[in-house]
């Protein structure tokens, strides 16, 4: 039994980093051994409040690990019936609809690659394949191995609100919620009753994140 947690990093305002920090965002993630390769990238209509494993666009990049050219959208369930008056995401649905413009094993090939995409007229994400845990760092935090830890960083066309605390099974709240341009979000499963994660973000992604998105970054957390 465990609980499915989105956390997020991200500016305390909704800045849109220019796009060689982004991309030195996105490889440093990897150099210091926050993630793992293969990375995606892909651009388009995003939810910075999808799910990153279950049913959004990053989770199929992820998972299906389609060939380059692919339109990828939202996966809809037999039966389902869109309802208007459904929740916004995370308590209800996302629609999303983006093209997969890159993929590969080496993270410099990123660079070239984020230079040729739409950066601030589409909403941009970089998909990493996992949390890497041959990083004892990344291990300590989590206590367990697990590579369906993917981790996503956003860079979107426009501000979408991501909430501090959400519980996704249950009503929408109307909580406080972070507008976002940029912003670095990853998956993971824990178990009941393990407290130690919700002391807040892991070390070594803060540290690398706080490089761009200032001391006083933000964090956060959907789970259901």
């Amino acid at each position: 039994m465990g609980i499915w947690t989105d956390a997020f990093i991200a500016p305390p305002k909704p800045t849109l980093l220019r796009p060689e920090a982004f991309g030195r965002l996105a490889v440093e993630l990897a150099r210091e051994r926050v993630v793992r390769t293969p990375w995606t990238l892909i651009a388009g209509k995003l939810c910075v409040n999808a799910s990153l494993n279950w049913g959004s666009v990053s989770g199929q990049a992820r998972w299906d690990r389609p060939p380059v050219g692919t339109v990828l959208r939202t996966e809809e369930y037999p039966g389902e019936i869109p309802d208007p008056d459904d929740d916004p995401p995370p308590w209800g649905p996302s629609h999303e609809e983006a093209r997969l413009l890159a993929s590969g094993e080496k993270v410099l090939d990123l660079l070239p690659a984020l230079r040729s995409a739409p950066y601030g007229d589409e909403d941009i994400a970089v998909v990493f394949d996992h949390m890497d845990f041959g990083n004892w760092a990344i291990t300590d935090y989590f206590q367990y191995e697990d590579h369906r830890t993917t981790l996503a960083c956003f860079a979107l066309a426009g501000p979408q609100n991501r909430p501090l605390s959400a519980n996704t099974c249950g009503d929408m709240d109307g909580g406080p919620t972070l507008p976002v341009r940029t912003c670095v979000v990853h998956t993971f499963k824990h178990a009941l009753g393990r407290l130690g994660l919700e002391d807040g973000p892991i070390p070594a992604l803060a540290s690398v994140t706080s490089r761009y998105f200032g001391p006083d970054q933000v964090s956060g957390k959907t789970w259901g």
